[in-house]
């Protein structure tokens, strides 16, 4: 098996991440998708995952008035359990240190309940008390 992640530069990578999204959040987990698809787009660092050149995951990172925020971490359910969701953490706090302006900034993200170990694991925690986005109950976590 072949996982590779990239920064997205071409409109066919973007069409699979809003792809991905739409599977994931829009159909999966009934988000509506005037909340999913925001005017943070087009502001947004892009990445795809893909698993023997086919793609399976996908994220965001953008800058807030409270910091650098890592979102939209989406994987195809075929491809869940394969590593396709630290790949691409790993993919996006690489491009955040490269980027000057962002690598000092507080790095933050809304994690759904199940997702909260996998952040974990690079350092994030729970700053907070859990709350609810989009009818999906979530974590507020920081890297620490």
């Amino acid at each position: 098996m072949s996982l590779q992640v990239e920064k997205i530069t071409r409109n066919d990578q973007l069409k699979a991440a809003y792809f991905i999204r739409k599977e994931v959040f829009v159909i999966e987990q009934k988000v509506d998708p005037n909340k999913e698809y925001d005017e943070f787009e087009s502001v947004s660092k892009h990445f795809i995952a893909c698993i023997n050149g086919k793609p399976t995951g996908t994220a965001r990172w953008r800058v807030t008035p409270y910091g650098v925020k890592l979102e939209r971490f989406a994987v195809l359910k075929e491809a869940r359990g394969k590593g396709v969701g630290l790949a691409l953490v790993v993919a996006v706090l690489e491009d955040i240190k490269e980027n000057p302006d962002a690598a000092s900034m507080n790095k933050y993200l809304h994690a759904q309940l199940s997702a909260v170990p996998l952040y974990q694991k690079f350092g994030f925690e729970i700053v907070g008390d859990i709350f609810e986005e989009c009818n999906i109950m979530h974590y507020k976590m920081q890297l620490a």
